[in-house]
């Protein structure tokens, strides 16, 4: 493992989809950078006194990078001069956007405002928006659960709902206009996504209304509806009046997709059939075996070099539950599922035992692996497009700086120190860590803070391939704490096409047939 220089970093500091460029959001400016060289190869002029930024967001095709505002959304050219689109919030001051994506395309920016009022689709190419009411979710936490674009066709559905009842509707890929709308069997769906081949649209019903989840087809038919595993232990003949589904995670080959429920098992369901082929049950007590590996972190002392190591258990351990201070109540922990590249593995971790992730091989529904830390797991992520690749990220002042990265081959998960690296290896504001998806064979990690940031190859040697191993030595960005690329500011500023001109009083009314 080796590490890349130091660069500047802030609170918004993205790789690009297609691991190539790294944007940096800072007063007055959008800076964009190499991961080749690490020298700033564009830089976008923010308009002054914007305010703080709520989010900043690449294109699907990783051309053009967005910065949103309370109220505007600017969208500029990732590689060259010449662009920058400017979006008004039409609702602002007092609505600000609480979410914004991209849509389909770099021309098609997506976005919903303060207390779920309305969700509006900005055609930057046709100047044109087109408003929906009521959308169901509306929190940054919640919002992409109500929105799902169909893979191939870019078709969208949205999750709405009218006077206690929800209504889903399938909008054109052009026009997003109304194609389809229904009011779905839920009572209080709590989100909807296309499978990867866009053969099927899944919601997924509310944890109080029991197990179900319903498949419907493109058109909006409903196809087939799971209700639950079919059969139950003797102890568990009351599980179907318990709490329903709790997370719906499709694979990435879409053939299969992991519901965790309010218990300590995994149903995996094959989508074609839309049937429960297997039930993954977590022991409270994990027993080592040839094929399951069990590795505990140990957390030893500044002076010994390895502040962080992991030990394989030689026998039976019980995964740690919840924890508390003194009389503070125990704080919740967070239940994952996450698929790897390959669709083979399936890390997971139940809110009972925080500090856990489960490793699962799922064509032979055995547990493969355990790894327990000494903080609450934050974040589970497997490389976009390396297999068996899982990073980790824990909770808590000692895992500060701190990521692991497991896979199966390893002898543990390796510890990713990116604090160490960093001056008087001091962190600034929250860390940060991300998968950065180059077209190289070693993988990568963005890593760093609110001031400084670094990339880490995962690469036994300097040689083996590190996409920033014939960068320049000299950072000028570093050293004088200027940009390196200062461009000139008068081609910046070459084309400005501002949608604030846009007509609101004429926005598309998809939702007519509700006056009805």
């Amino acid at each position: 493992m080796h590490f890349s220089r130091l660069f500047k970093s802030s609170l918004h500091c993205v790789p690009s989809p297609d691991g190539t460029l790294i944007a940096t959001l800072s007063t007055g400016s959008i800076s964009i950078r190499s991961i080749e060289t690490l020298e700033t190869i564009h830089t976008a002029k923010l308009p002054a006194k914007l305010g703080p930024a709520n989010a900043l967001l690449w294109s699907p095709s990783s051309r053009r990078i967005l910065a949103c505002f309370a109220d505007q959304i600017h969208v500029f050219s990732a590689l060259e001069p010449g662009y920058h689109a400017v979006v008004r919030n039409p609702a602002s001051p007092n609505f600000k956007p609480t979410f914004v994506q991209f849509g389909a395309s770099d021309d098609e920016v997506l976005m919903f405002s303060s207390f779920g009022l309305k969700f509006s689709i900005f055609d930057l190419a046709a100047s044109r928006t087109t408003e929906i009411n009521n959308p169901k979710f509306h929190q940054a936490a919640s919002a992409s659960r109500g929105i799902a674009l169909r893979p191939g066709s870019a078709h969208l559905a949205i999750l709405t709902r009218v006077a206690g009842k929800d209504i889903v509707s399938i909008h054109h890929p052009a026009t997003r206009g109304t194609q389809r709308s229904w009011h779905p069997d839920t009572a209080d769906a709590q989100g909807l996504v296309w499978t990867p081949d866009g053969r099927w649209l899944l919601m997924w019903e509310s944890a109080a209304q029991g197990h179900k989840i319903l498949f419907y087809t493109p058109d909006g038919h409903l196809f087939k509806t799971w209700a639950g595993p079919a059969s139950f232990e003797a102890e568990e003949r009351h599980f179907d009046l318990g709490p329903g589904v709790k997370l719906c995670q499709v694979s990435q080959d879409g053939a299969r997709i992991a519901v965790c429920d309010h218990t300590r098992n995994v149903c995996v369901l094959e989508t074609k059939p839309a049937t429960a082929t297997m039930r993954l049950e977590h022991p409270a007590a994990i027993i080592p075996k040839d094929t399951v590996q069990i590795w505990q972190e140990h957390i030893g002392t500044a002076q010994s070099g390895s502040p962080h190591t992991f030990v394989k258990a030689t026998q039976s351990v019980s995964a740690p539950g919840r924890t508390s201070g003194g009389s503070v109540e125990p704080k919740a922990g967070r239940t994952l599922a996450v698929f790897d590249a390959s669709s083979s593995l399936l890390a997971t971790t139940l809110e009972d035992w925080p500090s856990t992730t489960w490793i699962w091989d799922i064509e032979s529904s055995e547990l493969r692996a355990v790894l327990v830390f000494h903080g609450s797991i934050s974040a589970l992520t497997w490389h976009p497009t390396h297999r068996e690749l899982l990073m980790v990220a824990c909770e808590g002042e000692k895992h500060d700086g701190l990521v692991f990265v497991w896979d199966p081959l390893s002898d543990g998960p390796k510890v990713v120190d990116f604090a160490g690296q960093l001056p008087d290896a001091k962190i600034f504001g929250k860390p940060k860590a991300s998968w950065i998806d180059w077209s190289g064979e070693s993988a990568v990690l963005l890593l760093g803070d609110t001031k400084h940031c670094l990339m880490a190859s995962l690469a036994e040697s300097e040689d083996s391939g590190a996409p920033w191993q014939d960068a320049q030595r000299n950072d000028l960005t570093m050293t004088t704490g200027k940009d390196e690329t200062q461009l000139d500011a008068a081609l910046l500023d070459e084309f400005d096409e501002d949608l604030s001109t846009l007509d609101m009083s004429e926005v598309d009314d998809t939702f007519s047939f509700k006056r009805v």
